[in-house]
């Protein structure tokens, strides 16, 4: 076991004994460095269940960015996800990653179809898309405040009952600001992809 491996299983025992996973918070991957920076523009709007952000919240500003029915657009994005869902792997088979120029067609291929399925130009539904992104971006990053807030209360409070020390405070928090706590939330199913370059042309 190496040390990065080391110190997350440390941080999953403080949180765990802390009671946070349940409210929110968990720890990265053992195999990422960092997690992706919500604010990026490239990011996509993955953000926590619920109300912050996801299918439903992209189908109400795209709507909204379009001047169309919000169930329509909603039902228009479940379409084409469908359409274009990759096909699932063998049994027993991982899952390759998409290469970033994969990456990019595919985004392109979602926009091209959902303005064929809206009757909305591409470069309408490109815009609308990035409000969307750019939304979703604003609720993870409102999110992670709320749940840094949490965390500082719970450790506070474990330092206050002899639980955890001043310095145990600091790393977890500092684990968390690194991403190596992270908030909970998918990050894959049902998110937007990127808007893709408009062509100069």
């Amino acid at each position: 076991m190496n040390k990065s491996t080391l110190v997350r299983a440390g941080m999953a025992g403080t949180v765990a004994g802390l009671g946070l996973a349940a409210g929110g918070v968990a720890i990265a991957n053992a195999d990422t460095t960092k997690a992706p920076d919500p604010s990026s523009s490239s990011s996509r709007p993955e953000g926590p269940r619920g109300d912050h952000a996801g299918p439903g919240r992209d189908a109400a500003v795209i709507a909204k960015a379009l001047g169309l029915d919000e169930d329509d657009v909603a039902k228009a994005i479940e379409s084409v996800r469908d359409d274009l869902r990759p096909e699932k792997p063998s049994q027993g088979t991982r899952p390759t990653p998409p290469t970033e120029a994969e990456r990019a067609k595919q985004d392109a291929a979602f926009v091209k179809a959902l303005a064929k399925e809206l009757d909305v130009s591409e470069d309408k539904v490109a815009d609308a898309v990035e409000a969307a992104q750019k939304q979703a971006s604003t609720d993870r990053q409102a999110m992670r405040s709320k749940v840094r807030a949490a965390l500082v209360k719970k450790l506070d409070a474990a330092v206050t009952a002899g639980t955890l020390t001043a310095s145990d405070k600091t790393s977890v928090l500092k684990a968390f600001d690194a991403k190596i706590i992270d908030a909970g939330g998918p990050h894959g199913p049902g998110a937007l992809p990127p808007t893709p370059k408009k062509s100069s042309s």
